[in-house]
């Protein structure tokens, strides 16, 4: 099988992929992809960057084919088609204030459950269970959870599940192209 020809990359395009492949904050797909393409550039075969890289030939092959058709931009994943999120950012910080209150009276238990918030709220168990895996919450572990007895709770709750959701100044980095 002949070996591949050298990639050729731009020299803008080469300091850029040498800083990704540094980094520690890219995901790691994003580091992977730029140092497929470094091997690629210097002249090392398909295969011996299968190889070194730790991935398969079609991978490293993929890899140099996004970056001939679109160049760095063509590295990041795409958005996958999928299901639209259908709870949105205000359901969710009430799914998590009423979580973090006790439950009342009348229903005689300590802690909710997802069966029991899911049917006081009018969701499905499974969002309640998503919401609470999202953000690490779990009720029922009693030495680790408390209740709060702040009475602004859920405004706070929903302050803080807005800027974790849409932090500010989120507007993109040099990764999305």
């Amino acid at each position: 099988m002949p070996a591949a020809a050298p990639l050729s990359v731009a020299p803008d395009d080469l300091a850029q992929l040498r800083r990704w492949a540094r980094s520690s904050q890219l995901p790691a797909v994003l580091v992977q992809r730029a140092g497929i393409l470094l091997l690629a550039a210097e002249g090392v075969t398909n295969t011996g960057i299968a190889e070194r890289v730790g991935v398969s030939r079609p991978t490293v092959l993929a890899c140099r084919r996004r970056y001939g058709r679109r160049g760095l931009a063509g590295l990041p994943d795409r958005p996958r088609p999928g299901r639209p999120q259908t709870v949105r950012r205000r359901r969710r910080a009430e799914i998590l204030a009423v979580t973090l209150n006790p439950p009342p009276p009348r229903l005689g238990i300590t802690h909710w459950s997802t069966r029991l918030l899911a049917r006081e709220l009018g969701v499905s168990r499974d969002t309640v269970a998503r919401v609470w895996r999202e953000y690490g919450v779990q009720p029922w572990r009693a030495e680790t959870f408390k209740f709060s007895t702040d009475p602004q709770l859920a405004a706070k709750v929903q302050d803080v599940v807005g800027l974790y959701l849409d932090p500010p100044g989120a507007g993109g980095g040099a990764v999305c192209g």
